[in-house]
This record gives structure tokens, C-alpha cells and sequence, in this order.
């Protein structure tokens, strides 16, 4: 087995979960992550944590809900309770095939989804921390070659993490302390208020209210949005490739939109909900590991040199205690490259120019 997966199994348990000796963890394995998986397990008994392994087959969900009659058990108490009684989740994802539900009606997918919310709310109470198994149809996905893809997975994910931590929390504390952040680049000049928000250091544990490893970003929940943003990466969401972004906003609302590809999507997405053409995020990403974009948001929205602003639900870790900030069923994010021609200003002083940081060499 390659010694970088009992680095990555390490990176996951000891810093990522901090799991402690008698810590209940449940481990849930997507198919292609076997090898990853075992090397977890390996290292959980090592710690003396209790294991309970869940096996994730997107061929086996296909099977069961092109059979199913839609009318979906609202509350699975059986599943719940395993969350409810967990201390950690682990999520080890690497699919075989990334279209392997890509018959399964939306409708239907998503009465299973609305059928399991208190499960999902369980799993979400506990320290839980997804992660990424580097496979061959991810790599297809990300039109890499399987080793080059490898590579790449790893250097995103076995980085020097508490150093990382470290120059993200400068960014955190010029937002914490800031009201107002504004956005300059081709096709944008947005201004956003962040006054009373908490910036969130996304170093990849749960002593950060980080879940995703890798990880590698700071982000907060805007109050509100004037101006106009393009967002230039392309991303697939709900199965259609959107490009070239363009929103309006007035008074924190989007009220125009426009794609070079996806329009229909677009619409679609704002159309959800009243919280849906409001914005529920503002990031930035500092991850340098990651050189490249992979249609896979929990790489590219950490991506260096790179912003990206996600309409929808806000985070409750970026709210003032008692507010609840923008609802919405939805959280779409929306990346832009800053590495050129751009600028990321905080109360008027530009604290990052072409994707570089006024702390680092080249600024």
C-alpha cells in the first residue's frame, strides 16, 4: 500500500477528527476507498476508538431507488440513532463512477434526501469530516492521468497544516476586525458588508469548525451585496456545466443574471427560494497546493488565488449569536480566479493583488 495513504488516514484521525481513545466513530466507506479505509481502521484501533464501518455503493442506492415507490420512511429511527450515539463520522468518498446515479430520476433523489433530514442533522451534530480517496473515475473526471491525479489529491490533502492554520488566521482576524469587503477584477466590482461576522479559519479539523480535508480556506457570511461579480471557473452543478456567471446584485439580492453556459440551471437555482438570490458565503481560498481546477468543489473552492461567493444558506458559525442569517434550501458556490488584474480590499485597504497577500513576497 502506498505509505501516503497511512499519511492521509494519520492527517485524517490525529488532526482532522482528533479522535481520542473510546471516541464512538462511525466509518463511512464509499467503494472505491476500500484501501484508504483500511488504513483508517488500522489507526482507529491503534487509538482505541469503537468502530462501526458503513459500506457506500452508488451501484447499490441506484438499485434501490429505481425500485422504491417514492414513499420514503420520513424518519429511519434505526439510521438516526447510529448518529445520534457517534462521537465522529468519518466520510472516506471515492466513487468508481461518477455517473453512477445518472438514470435516478431528480424527483426521486430527492424525496430520499427530504426523507432522511433528521439523519443527515444527526450526522451533522457530531465531529464529523469528509475526505477524498483518489480514484480512476475521479481522475477521468478531472481529466488527469490516474498517478498525475494521485498526485495531485495528495498534495492538496498532506500539507503542513498548523502552519497553514497560522497564515490563515491573519486573513480571519483582518475580517473579524473589518465591515466591508470589495471585490475589484474584470467584470467585478461587488461590495460586501461583514460587519458583526465571524470569519471561519477552514484549516481541515474540527478545532476549527473544519470538515472537509482537504481543506484550506477562510470564509464568512455576508449581510449584504452591491455591485456586480463574474464568475469565470466552470462548474457542474445538478448535473449542468455552469460558465461564465454573471450577477447583479441591489440591496442584497440578485437582480440580474447571466451565463455563457448553464442560463436555464441559473434560473432555476435563484428560482428556489427567496434566500436562494442572496448570499450565503464569501471565501477565499489559500490552499497553494491545489495548481489546478478539477470540477470538484472541495478542491476548487480552496484553491489559491481564487474567490468564491455561494448563493443560499449561511453558515452558522459566521453569525452573531441569535441571528440567523440568509435561509435557504440551497448553497451553490461560484468560484472566480483573482490571479489577475484583481483585488480583495478590506475597509479600503487592499490586503490581497493578483492573488498574492500583503504578507507574502511579490505583493
Amino acid at each position: 500500500m502506498d505509505d501516503r495513504i497511512h499519511e492521509h488516514a494519520a492527517v485524517l484521525v490525529d488532526w482532522s477528527a482528533r479522535i481520542e481513545s473510546g471516541d464512538d466513530v462511525v466509518l463511512s466507506v464509499d467503494e472505491g476507498a476500500h484501501d484508504l479505509a483500511v488504513a483508517v481502521a488500522e489507526k482507529l484501533g491503534d487509538r482505541g476508538a469503537n468502530l462501526v464501518n458503513v459500506y457506500r455503493s452508488d451501484e447499490i442506492q441506484r438499485a434501490y431507488l429505481q425500485a422504491h415507490d417514492d414513499d420514503f420512511d420520513d424518519d429511519p429511527e434505526y439510521e438516526r440513532t447510529l448518529y445520534e450515539n457517534a462521537d465522529s463520522v468519518l466520510v472516506l468518498k471515492g466513487t468508481r463512477n461518477t455517473a453512477g446515479m445518472a438514470d435516478v430520476p431528480d424527483d426521486r433523489q430527492q424525496a430520499f434526501a427530504r426523507a432522511r433530514e433528521e439523519v443527515r442533522e444527526a450526522r451533522l451534530a457530531t465531529d464529523w469530516v469528509s475526505t477524498l480517496h483518489p480514484t480512476r473515475a475521479l481522475a477521468q473526471g478531472a481529466g488527469m492521468a490516474f498517478e498525475e491525479y494521485r498526485e495531485f489529491v495528495y498534495d492538496a490533502t498532506l500539507r503542513d497544516w498548523e502552519s497553514l492554520s497560522e497564515e490563515m488566521d491573519r486573513l480571519k482576524t483582518i475580517l473579524d476586525q473589518g465591515d466591508e469587503v470589495h471585490i475589484d477584477a474584470p467584470g467585478t466590482d461587488l461590495t460586501l458588508s461583514i460587519a458583526g461576522r465571524t470569519a471561519v479559519n477552514s484549516a481541515a479539523s474540527v478545532a476549527y469548525d473544519s470538515h472537509n480535508l482537504p481543506s484550506g480556506e477562510v470564509f464568512t457570511a455576508p449581510a449584504d451585496a452591491e455591485g456586480e461579480v463574474t464568475f469565470d471557473v466552470p462548474m457542474t452543478v445538478r448535473g449542468n456545466t455552469l460558465r461564465d456567471v454573471h450577477l447583479v446584485f441591489e440591496d442584497g439580492d440578485v437582480v440580474e443574471h447571466a451565463a455563457a453556459a448553464g442560463e436555464e440551471t441559473l434560473a432555476a437555482l435563484l428560482e428556489t427560494d427567496a434566500g436562494a438570490r442572496r448570499l450565503g458565503e464569501l471565501g477565499v481560498g489559500m490552499n497553494r497546493g491545489i495548481d489546478r481546477y478539477t470540477d470538484n468543489i472541495l478542491f476548487d473552492e480552496k484553491m489559491a488565488e481564487t474567490v468564491h461567493l455561494a448563493l443560499g444558506r449561511a453558515y452558522d458559525a459566521c453569525l452573531p449569536e441569535g441571528e440567523s442569517g440568509n435561509d435557504s434550501a440551497i448553497h451553490v458556490d461560484l468560484i472566480a480566479d483573482t490571479s489577475e488584474d484583481a483585488t480583495l480590499s478590506v475597509d479600503g485597504e487592499v490586503i490581497q493583488r493578483d492573488g498574492v497577500f500583503r504578507w507574502e513576497d511579490g505583493f
